[in-house]
This record gives structure tokens, sequence and C-alpha cells, in this order.
């Protein structure tokens, strides 16, 4: 039965790709710093959330490109590649941040030593005059690596009133030792990450992604929410078309031009990461995960998966829990 055009889900057709990573567990440290400091970060994460609470900062990337970070401003790091946060470009690393956050003193390197400052506070002076916040996420999850893969390898987002009120709430968490305070402090780092990036993709130079731009048209915007609130039902691009309310041509020929890819392509894409992200819950079972994102059977999902991603379902899920 196909969906009605007064039936049209009111969910923002952006939301389920902004929220898809989650933090779970992620890595939050405030450093404490006084000049001359440097880091050289090789961690591998996929995404980084860096704001500058107190002074000044530069990120150093591959080929000595310098991007200086003012107070209040948030940088998003696309991983793996390495970089060095420093207090100058000039100042040479006095430590090395490896997989899961092993930190190696780099020998004779000048300045203090760094160390830890107590609860999540890290660095070479406790009274320093530069205060940097940093959430690492380990595996942002296959839903929101569709957004991950969209970044450039550094956005810097200017302070606002939104990203600089969750930036002050984040400070004060971070220092808290209650109950709960993990899960409090994984979803404030969701909320800084989603309110950079909702800031960084509304500017005209952003080369936000294709989805994102098309969110606010009034015949792409609807299909894509349903795509994403409604991915098991049996889409097809005339059902879809009906669902809001325009032909079938009108609605592939826009779709494709404003998305960069064809309705059914997207839908494919969708229900993969999904169901990659699924695969995480080891208490849903293949038929219960295949049902979810759209096929009919295991073995039809496992050969969607095979062909998008170049292993099985079964496969995949082993690497988790490996």
């Amino acid at each position: 039965m196909h969906t009605s055009a007064s039936t049209l889900p009111d969910m923002d057709p952006v939301a389920a790709l902004l929220g898809g990573p989650h933090a779970r567990g992620a890595f939050l440290l405030r450093s404490v710093l006084r000049p001359p400091w440097s880091m050289r970060i090789a961690d591998e994460a996929p995404l980084t959330v860096l704001t500058v609470l107190r002074g000044s900062a530069c990120v150093v990337l591959a080929g000595d490109r310098t991007v200086p970070v003012p107070a209040g401003d948030v940088v998003l790091l696309r991983g793996p590649e390495p970089y060095t946060v420093a207090d100058d470009p000039a100042t040479p690393p006095q430590v090395r941040v490896g997989p899961g956050q092993v930190c190696t003193p780099v020998d004779g390197a000048p300045g203090d030593r760094m160390a830890g400052l107590g609860g999540r506070s890290w660095g070479n002076d406790a009274a320093g005059s530069t205060v940097l916040l940093t959430g690492t996420y380990p595996a942002p999850g296959a839903v929101g690596e569709r957004l991950v893969r969209a970044l450039p390898e550094l956005v810097v987002v200017p302070a606002d009133a939104g990203t600089r009120a969750v930036t002050e709430l984040l400070a004060t968490e971070i220092d808290r030792d209650a109950a709960g305070q993990s899960a409090v402090l994984d979803r404030l780092l969701d909320v800084l990450l989603v309110s950079a990036l909702r800031t960084w993709a509304a500017r005209p130079d952003a080369g936000a992604p294709g989805w994102y731009l098309a969110a606010g048209d009034p015949v792409v915007g609807p299909a894509l929410a349903l795509l994403h609130d409604r991915p098991a039902e049996p889409w097809t691009v005339a059902a879809l078309a009906t669902a809001v309310g325009v032909a079938r041509a009108t609605l592939a020929r826009r779709f494709t031009d404003l998305v960069g890819e064809p309705p059914m392509s997207y839908l494919t894409g969708w229900r993969i990461a999904l169901a990659t992200d699924l695969l995480r819950d080891p208490g849903l079972t293949l038929t219960t995960i295949a049902r979810r994102v759209g096929y009919a059977s295991p073995f039809a999902l496992s050969a969607a998966y095979k062909r998008a991603t170049g292993v099985s379902p079964a496969v995949h899920r082993s690497t988790l829990v490996g």
C-alpha cells in the first residue's frame, strides 16, 4: 500500500544522518598547557572534535598545512591521517598519541613533560594559559560514516551561540564524577558535533553533501524523509513519487540532480548503513536486521551487503566482536 501525501513523516530528513555518529565511551580529555607545547596525534580515530576553551592553538596537517584555531572555535578532524596540535607550528612534538590513546614522550623535545593533572585533565601545567577540549570517536558507526566521508580532512567552525553554550557545559561536566557521567559526556559530545556540523553545512562555501542541500527541496526533502524514516517499506521510484505527489520522472530526475545518485541507489546505501550499525547489537539476528532495513530474508540482505561492502554481514559482525 502506498503512503499518501497526507501521511508524509514530520522527521527532518537530515536528522538521521546528523544523528549517526553516536559516542559510545568516547575518549574525552581536557588539556591544560603552557608554551611551548606540541602533540603529534596518530591515533587513527575516524573523527575527532577539538575546541579551544582558552588561549589559542594551531593544527598542522600533512604537507605542513597550518590552520590557526582561536578560542571558541570548534575543529572537526577526519581520520585516520596523523596531525599535530601545537602552540606554534615550529614547536617540535613533545608527545606522540597513538592508537588507543597511548601517549609516548618524545625524547629530547623542549618544554615541560606532559602528565595527568587529575580526573580527565592532562597537560604540562595546571595553570597553563591554553585549555583544549578533545573528544574522539573511535568508531562513529556506518550511518555516521556516510557523513564523515562527506567532510573535508579538517573543518574549522567559528564560535557561535550554539557551539559556545555546548562547549561551556561540556567543560563544566568533564570535571564531574557523578553516576552515569560517561553517558552524559558522550551525549554532550554528540550535541557539540551536531551543532558544529549544522553550522558548517549551512555555509555557502562548505561543500556540504547533496543529501543535506536537498533536504530543503519541496520534492526531494519529503522523499528523503520517507526513505530515512521507513527503510523497510518495499519502495519503488513510482511508489515514492506517488507518496510525495509528483510524477515518477520528475522525482527521479530531481532526486538524482540534487542528491547525486538515483533514489533506489540512495536507499540501498542507506539500508546497508543501517544494517551495519544494527550488526553491532549481538542480540539481533540477521533475520531481524534484514526485516528492519527492507530485505525479505537474511539471504537477500547478505547478497546486497556483500555487493556493497565486499563482505557478508556475518563476516563483518565477526570483526566487531573478534
